[in-house]
């Protein structure tokens, strides 16, 4: 059934791909990357395989591939993708020897794969389980290893029509699970080889703050001045990164009411289309950062950040931070924000996320439904300065508890 299944979606990718250009790199990538291997794969060389679904699963991996190139130069690398908004982002990444597509889970697909890799082990990180290389791993005794993985009970490994496709599990060496109720899942289907060590995420968000970028105009807009090393107390300054449409409605009606903070979006999409949405809800003085200057930004109320890839460093900015995708299929990244030792605005859809669970239990993690929720949380917080830094402390004191995974699983596999 699930060959069935994958080679009806193998159809349906290649119809799609005619129509939706995301799906045509996917699947050029995917049907060009055996002639790569070919190509590229040092036949005298151990390879340590990553697999990462998309962007989101790579910078959980990232640590330890890391970690493993320091600690082990005599392997490499291979980093696989499955999703073109990973891939096309670290292709380039220097972390790894090789850097491609995973083709799709056939048969035929994997034994090519493989056989053109012969890694020495694999890693595949989170929720990716598939189901023909697994076996094949399995079968050539390749160890295979599950990484900040974590479980539910409605997944379908834990449902009766799940038997089959659960089988795949099996072919795990071990699992390294976020958390206790995952091992207590997978013991109840009888799988005992797996270890609670966390996620690496925090791992990342530590090497990401400390290698955070300087960024002269944020500076100049969260004191007001464009002058090097000013003296003046910050502006207290709200950081929204991430953010959708929904989430915009609700804090850009708020700091439209409350000047008195300064504003900065980092919207999910940077499309000339949404940029111009979020400014037409705008009732402050708005710069945005590709078309502003220092000088210019000291004397605005808001900052739109148009361009990717400094989100993580301009949360350092910010005295409070909100994390979008909460109204939609789930929130981003609340690490990199919490990271920073302050408190996270973020909405409902956060239950399949174990640190915002974490969060909302420090009281660090603030969770709203609509726009008097916000309203009234930021009303107690403009209210009471010091509950800013208290809850700031206590959203650090997460991501420093939950840290060592990477340690952790090296340790385990080496």
């Amino acid at each position: 059934m699930y060959n069935i299944v994958i080679y009806l979606y193998l159809i349906g990718v290649a119809i799609a791909s005619i129509f939706n250009e995301k799906v045509r790199k996917m699947w050029r990538g995917e049907r060009q990357t055996i002639a790569l291997l070919k190509r590229e794969v040092d036949p005298t060389a151990k390879y340590v395989w990553f697999h990462a679904a998309s962007l989101g699963e790579f910078e959980q991996g990232r640590p330890l591939m890391e970690r493993i190139r320091e600690l082990h130069p005599e392997y490499k690398i291979l980093l696989t993708f499955f999703s073109p908004s990973g891939y096309e982002v670290r292709k380039d990444y220097k972390g790894a020897d090789i850097v491609c597509y995973l083709p799709l889970d056939t048969i035929r697909n994997s034994r090519r794969f493989l056989r053109a890799v012969r890694p020495v082990m694999a890693f595949f990180i989170k929720y990716e389980f598939w189901y023909n290389y697994f076996h094949i791993l399995q079968h050539r005794g390749v160890p295979v290893f599950s990484v900040s993985s974590i479980f539910r009970r409605d997944q379908i490994f834990f449902r009766w029509y799940g038997y089959e496709y659960g089988k795949v599990l099996r072919c795990v060496t071990r699992f390294f699970v976020q958390n206790e109720e995952s091992r207590r899942l997978l013991h109840g289907i009888g799988i005992d080889c797996a270890e609670v060590v966390g996620d690496t995420r925090f791992d990342r968000v530590l090497q990401i703050r400390n290698a955070a970028k300087r960024l002269p105009i944020v500076e100049a807009f969260r004191c007001g001045s464009a002058a090097p090393g000013a003296s003046a107390p910050p502006i207290r300054t709200f950081v929204a990164g991430s953010s959708w449409g929904p989430d915009e409605d609700i804090f850009i009606r708020y700091f439209n009411e409350h000047r008195d903070w300064r504003l900065i979006i980092a919207p999910h999409v940077i499309s000339e289309e949404h940029l111009q949405q979020i400014l037409s809800k705008l009732q402050r003085k708005t710069v945005r950062y590709t078309s502003t200057s220092p000088e210019e930004a000291a004397g605005a109320e808001c900052l739109i950040i148009d361009c990717f890839g400094l989100l993580s460093s301009i949360y350092n900015y910010g005295d409070v931070a909100y994390v979008g995708g909460g109204f939609g299929v789930g929130i981003h990244n609340v690490l990199e924000a919490a990271v920073w030792n302050m408190p996270v605005f973020f909405g409902p859809n956060n239950k399949h996320f174990q640190e915002a669970q974490w969060l909302i239990q420090s009281k660090a993690g603030i969770e709203i439904n609509s726009y008097e929720d916000f309203a009234a949380h930021m009303d107690r917080l403009l209210n009471d300065s010091s509950a800013i830094e208290q809850l700031g402390k206590a959203a650090g004191k997460v991501v420093e508890e939950h840290t060592g995974a990477t340690e952790r699983i090296v340790r385990a596999c080496f």
